[in-house]
């Protein structure tokens, strides 16, 4: 039987939220169940954009400074890393307020580079996923919880999307998107290659509406970690009162028998119905999830764009 842990939490404040996080992972058995000295721990945040720095688009920096300083006290040997849409996960990371904890820690932000590794469907075996995950001793996914205007809802399965290094993710927008089912089963058989060994869900504040990154932020006040990540989104949507079978995500795991109902899941903290949310808001209207040739070109010259001229003319401003 999955657990996942919820909890209230309000705040941001570096010793409340360490003090959520403990409250949140003790029946899960601690960070030291899933960190052993010597690891080597990616921490995979939000990493989306740099462009709406307010906007709660991406993962905050205080959750991943608290997770890093856990990882640390357990003698592991934390490090960050995602495969931003546009610019270097470094680029985003500083534009959101990273760099103080990146410097404090001297926590290490590696760019992610494809290879391509055995997935348990045929049907994706030819996927690429990010050497620097794969080869992790252990994964940490950190999910926001955000609105998402081609899946409804974003939270720990697609959030390991961003382990696909590079433009390969336009490809597969283009490859699987005409399918909003098979472009679900992409991200399941993603989120299952990754196999991550612990998601904890930033919804303090999460982003609705219009996102990933397009809405509005919104309060939640909510923490949830699960060693299940699929059991985690399951239990997330039921919070937001979104149909399951609404988001791609979570109808191909239930799909693929790797989701849970939720009588099948334990919940050592709070109910799913003890968090409800009645009034989030999903985008007013569902895009497309294919991407047609002319758009992956723009989508690879932005990219290349932000990430060789406009992040290091902006580098080298702030040194002047």
């Amino acid at each position: 039987m999955p657990a996942v842990s919820l909890i209230r939490a309000d705040s941001y404040d570096l010793k409340l939220l360490r003090a959520s996080l403990e409250k949140l992972l003790e029946p899960l058995g601690g960070i030291a169940e899933i960190v052993k000295p010597g690891d080597r721990v990616l921490l995979k945040p939000n990493l989306l954009t740099g462009a709406r720095p307010t906007k709660e688009c991406v993962t905050r920096p205080e959750l991943v400074y608290c997770v890093a300083k856990m990882v640390l006290e357990a003698g592991g040997k934390p490090f960050m890393g995602d495969g931003p849409a546009f610019g270097s996960a470094r680029g985003v990371a500083v534009a959101n307020g990273y760099l103080p904890l990146i410097e404090e820690l001297n926590l290490p932000v590696l760019e992610f580079h494809g290879k391509r590794y055995q997935t348990v469907s045929e049907e994706f075996n030819h996927l690429l996923l990010s050497k620097e995950t794969m080869e992790a001793d252990a994964v940490i996914n950190l999910p926001k919880v955000k609105s998402h205007v081609q899946l409804t809802l974003t939270v720990g399965v697609k959030n390991l999307f961003g382990c696909v290094p590079g433009k390969m993710k336009a490809w597969w927008h283009m490859e699987a998107g005409k399918d909003s089912a098979r472009f679900g089963q992409m991200l399941v058989e993603t989120a299952r290659a990754v196999d991550p060994d612990l998601t904890i869900v930033d919804g303090i504040i999460g982003h609705e509406g219009n996102g990933p990154s397009g809405g509005e932020p919104r309060f939640l006040g909510i923490l949830g970690a699960s060693r299940d990540v699929f059991a985690l989104d399951r239990a997330v949507v039921e919070i937001l009162n979104v149909p399951p079978q609404t988001v791609p995500t979570v109808a191909a795991s239930v799909r693929l028998g790797l989701c849970s109902n939720l009588e099948a899941i334990e919940f050592p903290h709070l109910q799913p119905e003890e968090l409800k949310v009645l009034d989030w808001k999903l985008p007013d209207q569902l895009m497309p999830i294919d991407f047609g040739m002319p758009r992956v070109i723009r989508s690879t010259f932005k990219h290349l764009y932000i990430r060789f001229i406009k992040e290091p003319v902006a580098a080298y401003g702030g040194r002047r």
